[in-house]
């Protein structure tokens, strides 16, 4: 339990990795920015097409995974909509608001997405402890350039590097409690497993398709579209590994 609970906190801490990789550079260029944001949507239409709905589905049957699917959507809009009411733009600083209330999201969308990261450590040590390091591996990996794709719009937006360590590590603590759900879940059914996975999948996509690729591509589209293949790549490699 203690050595699969410390490979879900390495993983988790690998977002904390990449927000600091964003800071120790510096405010991002536009051109910088939209490789991040990129980068952001090839690795969670990755994760969501190879890993989070294949995996719902086999857990469970179509259904199940068309329902949290489509929960997750629900879930991020209502989120979106919270977020710009309480955080309403000024004309004067609408960019910096609407940075701001993207990188909520991201990190919002990110700590959905860990939970069953989590899950999938557990579940996959619980099977073999070599597999259990294989995926956490694949997390960690793909968790550094999702923090840096948090931290960017959250830097940009103006927000303090304290408060954007904040952010990033309480997004961190999400995997190792996807780790401790994910062993309780699996002595109860599968059902719930995936019912998170293609949730986690929802709030993924609703996030590419109305935040990170409108804002990436008028960043600078061509460095988007670079940031999106090198994302997809990553975790199409990563995938080929194990």
């Amino acid at each position: 339990m203690l050595e699969v609970l410390l490979l879900s906190a390495l993983a988790g801490l690998a977002t904390c990795l990449g927000g600091i990789i964003v800071l120790l550079l510096g405010k991002p260029t536009e051109k910088s920015l939209a490789i991040f944001l990129g980068l952001a949507v090839g690795i969670m239409v990755a994760v969501v097409v190879l890993d989070l709905l294949p995996s719902a589905w086999k857990y469970s049957n179509f259904y199940t995974t068309a329902a949290g699917f489509c929960l997750g959507i629900a879930v991020l809009g209502l989120i979106d909509l919270v977020l710009s009411v309480l955080r309403p733009a000024c004309t004067g600083a609408r960019n910096n608001r609407y940075l701001l209330n993207m990188g909520y999201l991201i990190a919002m969308g990110i700590a959905l997405h860990d939970l069953p990261e989590g899950i999938a450590i557990a579940a996959g040590y619980e099977a073999q402890q070599s597999l259990g390091w294989l995926i956490a591996l694949a997390i960690g990996l793909h968790n550094i350039p999702e923090g840096m794709a948090t931290a960017a719009p959250l830097r940009m937006g103006g927000m303090s590097q304290v408060g954007i360590i904040v952010v990033i590590g309480l997004v961190s603590i999400f995997t190792p409690l996807g780790t401790i759900i994910g062993v309780v879940l699996t002595k109860i059914s599968p059902q719930l497993i995936a019912l998170l996975l293609a949730m986690a999948g929802g709030a993924m996509i609703y996030i590419v398709r109305f935040e990170l690729i409108p804002e990436s591509r008028r960043r600078h589209p061509n460095y988007a579209r670079l940031g999106a293949v090198i994302g997809f790549a990553i975790i199409l490699s990563l995938q080929a590994i194990h």
